[in-house]
């Protein structure tokens, strides 16, 4: 989907169901494609650009796409030379764009996704964002053609119309219940997907996915909010087992569970989708977030908030709860602002904001995060290059220019240390 938003994949190409004759069709189209971009001379740097960038993230808003975009979009910016986008960036597009489809997991009906792509797929999306103003549509992709006429044939194209019609023939679906435009998407109570939460616990920021909170969590005026006791654990494997158990150390509903030191340091920064899954199926699973600087799968489902930056292990504040403390969840998913704390651990005398920041500065790190003892040297180079150079939210790729000046001035403090201590 973002692929195809970005300009790099031909027009309806996204979410092909497999197996079927599309496929190859589409294979064969692409193949023409590639050839007639190297004999013109197109490089993929002249498609991939910073306005392109700007159309995938309001793409991606629209479809209320996975938290994992925030690794990828920002390694495929920095590949082409571009700035990653920053948390601003991403939050602006999601204000500005509605959600338009309806689809597994987001709802409210649960489209298939082989659905969203008899409906028209990204270019029936990207035609709602056309008419909103929303696109740069100046911009060249790999058919040859610029985004304004890929979407200027696809509206009047037999595709469109034969795929659309077939989803109402086989499947009984009004396409325009799948892909709607702002009006229809407000009446259906689509809303946004995705939320940017910062606080005491995340000050370069979090993600969250609001539309797979449990609405009966919600409160009417659209805003979860959420102060539990904190449970940190230093592995999902611990995690789960203690949400499995019953008795003592068992995670009970109103608990915060946090997974730290599972970011690129910990452990190369895992998917923690069984830790979701685990809780999804149990009764009281839905009052019990869960805050972690890994990452989610796709399918996470509940109040889960990831990507927390910095990670525990680079000095993150998430990295000095303990057992016990309070942590303090507010999602506006009517402004799309978001706030995680730790306010003490004391209910009636709380902290706030910033006196919890200065409890969290104070303390050393749990005694449970370390480095997994299996982490690739190849690995742990890794995390420590896109550490010095932007963190997770550069989308776990690093800056050669801010290594090199990071390496140069811990050199040149490493002399300093020994001529003073020399001296």
């Amino acid at each position: 989907m973002i692929a195809e938003a970005l300009g790099m994949a031909l027009p309806h190409s996204a979410l092909a169901p497999s197996g079927e004759p599309v496929w190859l069709d589409m294979a064969r189209r692409s193949a023409l494609a590639l050839v007639r971009l190297a004999q013109a001379g197109t490089p993929l740097s002249a498609i991939l650009t910073r306005k392109a960038v700007e159309n995938a993230l309001v793409v991606h808003a629209a479809f209320g796409g996975s938290t994992n975009l925030l690794l990828h979009v920002p390694a495929i910016a920095r590949a082409a030379g571009l700035a990653a986008p920053t948390v601003a960036d991403w939050t602006a597009a999601n204000r500005a764009t509605p959600r338009l489809v309806d689809a597994l997991p987001n709802g409210p009906r649960h489209h298939p996704t082989v659905q969203v792509f008899m409906a028209g797929g990204v270019p029936e999306v990207m035609l709602h964002l056309r008419d909103m103003g929303l696109l740069h549509l100046d911009i060249p992709t790999v058919s040859g053609r610029t985004v304004g006429e890929n979407l200027e044939w696809w509206e009047h194209s037999q595709a469109r119309r034969i795929a659309r019609q077939r989803l109402r023939e086989l499947d009984g679906v009004d396409p325009g219940n799948v892909i709607m435009g702002p009006d229809a998407a407000r009446a259906a109570g689509l809303t946004s997907a995705l939320v940017f939460p910062v606080g005491n616990l995340a000050p370069d920021g979090s993600v969250i996915k609001a539309t797979s909170i449990d609405p009966s969590v919600v409160d009417a005026d659209n805003v979860y909010r959420h102060t539990g006791r904190a449970r940190v654990f230093a592995s999902e494997h611990e995690a789960i087992a203690a949400i499995k158990a019953r008795g003592e150390g068992a995670v009970v509903a109103g608990d915060v569970v946090v997974l730290a030191g599972c970011g690129p340091a910990g452990t190369g920064m895992e998917e923690t989708y069984q830790l979701t899954s685990a809780l999804k199926y149990l009764p009281w699973g839905k009052h019990v977030p869960v805050l972690t600087d890994a990452r989610f799968s796709g399918v996470s489902t509940g109040a889960c908030i990831g990507h927390v930056g910095p990670e525990a292990l680079a000095g993150g504040p998430i990295g000095r709860l303990r057992d016990g403390d309070l942590v303090r969840i507010v999602i506006d998913r009517n402004t799309l602002q978001g706030s995680i704390d730790f306010i003490g651990t004391d209910q009636a005398n709380a902290l706030s904001p910033e006196e919890g920041a200065k409890v969290l500065a104070s303390r050393p790190v749990h005694p449970a995060i370390a480095p997994h003892p299996k982490l690739p040297a190849d690995t742990r180079l890794w995390a420590a290059l896109q550490e010095a150079s932007g963190g997770t939210w550069g989308g776990c790729v690093y800056d050669v220019d801010a290594i090199v000046e990071t390496l140069r001035a811990g050199r040149e403090a490493l002399a300093q240390r020994r001529a003073a201590t020399e001296g």
